[in-house]
């Protein structure tokens, strides 16, 4: 539940504001940003919780940036997975729904390209280039409407005309201060694209909207031109980089898989105004991060919320490991967090050691805090290359 590193639960302040109410009694699985880093980590979260047969008890995913690379291809191809009578889908199909079309990705610089691309054909942003590699490497021309039903997937982006959550879903695309359209045909790969979108290299993305599209109902404050034809989207890391507030405000399980990064001491702070505002940026990062965190961990502490928190950065000893947890040495794990936020090209043994990492700190975690009689891993599902 806690990350050992970051928290001690006996020096949080409670939370006094009251929480919605008609919470839900289903479970609900954030996937919070990083790049491929998140990406990955990510895939070896979902490897365990299938073999936990948690995949198919899940209502709700919800994601951001990174994490919404995996999470979309999850909802995609969910329709490929071989579940048995324990719910847990076969090792085949999992590997082919889940883990290849994400290490092919892997395999490649997006970022990088889409930037140059993008200054040098002015007719095309540099969020247009990120949106054309999404369709040549993972999701074709699939749209929204091709996700499952259930559970139901949430990619969030930020709206930086309104400075609220972007929404987009199967059912519908939001922003409540605006309103909501039903059933979008809108690309998967713009969706993640806007989900990704990290500032200020790989941002805005332009979204086109039909003033004619919104729903009757649910309008909010900015229901007026320009907001209705169109917004300009970000990350959803800038607005919520756990993916956490789409779970929170209606489930009461959650669980919380953060790939995210940490943001660095620098001792000597650039005094030129761009280099000293995009550290300004990363502090308001870090802070929006923090506050996600503590919210989290302070909801199970009051049991407001069930369920449990993993993160890339955290120390598994911290956890109280439970019997046949395998071995993460912080000083190993540590390293793998400490990988570049990008979507750059990965050499396979990295990739092999973020999907164990994920994989060992999401069974330490949901075994000890949600499912204690569970069964412990046979190992790591690349056992030669461990975490390090």
């Amino acid at each position: 539940m806690p990350d050992g590193e970051l928290y001690d639960l006996r020096a949080i302040e409670p939370v006094t504001e009251p929480e919605p109410e008609g919470l839900r009694d289903g479970i609900a699985l954030c996937l919070s940003g990083g790049g491929y880093r998140a990406m990955l980590f990510h895939v070896g979260a979902l490897w365990r919780l299938n073999e936990l047969g948690y995949l198919p008890r899940l209502d709700r995913v919800s994601s951001v940036s990174g994490g919404s690379i995996t999470a979309a291809t999850l909802g995609l191809r969910w329709g490929l997975l071989a579940f048995d009578a324990a719910a847990v889908a076969s090792p085949a199909s999992f590997d082919a729904a889940v883990v290849t079309p994400l290490r092919g990705l892997a395999r490649q610089t997006v970022d990088k390209g889409s930037v140059i691309s993008g200054l040098l054909r002015p007719r095309r942003s540099i969020a247009d280039e990120v949106v054309r590699a999404y369709r040549k490497h993972l999701f074709g021309d699939a749209t929204l409407q091709q996700l499952v039903d259930r559970p139901r997937f949430v990619i969030n982006a930020t709206n930086l005309q309104t400075g609220a959550l972007w929404r987009f879903s199967k059912p519908y695309m939001a922003d409540y201060t605006i309103g909501k359209i039903d059933a979008p045909d809108i690309a998967l790969a713009i969706a993640v694209a806007a989900s990704s979108a990290f500032p200020p290299f790989l941002s805005p993305l332009r979204l086109a909207v039909d003033p004619g599209a919104w729903a009757p109902i649910w309008r909010g404050e900015n229901f007026r031109a320009p907001f209705t034809s169109g917004a300009v989207l970000s990350d959803g890391g800038v607005y919520d980089n756990l993916g956490l507030e789409a779970a929170w405000k209606s489930y009461r399980t959650i669980l919380v898989s953060d790939g995210g990064g940490k943001m660095q001491a620098q001792d000597a702070v650039p005094w030129d105004w761009g280099r000293q505002s995009y550290r300004v940026n990363e502090v308001i990062d870090n802070q929006v991060r923090n506050l996600r965190k503590r919210q989290t961990i302070a909801g199970f502490q009051r049991s407001d919320r069930t369920g449990t928190y993993w993160g890339i950065r955290s120390d598994a000893d911290a956890f109280g490991p439970p019997p046949g947890s395998l071995p993460t040495p912080v000083e190993q794990t540590r390293t793998l967090a400490e990988t570049k936020t990008r979507l750059a090209a990965m050499d396979e043994l990295l990739q092999e050691r973020l999907i164990n990492w994920g994989y060992a700190a999401c069974d330490v975690a949901v075994r000890r805090w949600v499912a204690p009689d569970a069964d412990a891993p046979g190992g790591f599902p690349y056992p030669g290359a461990r975490v390090g």
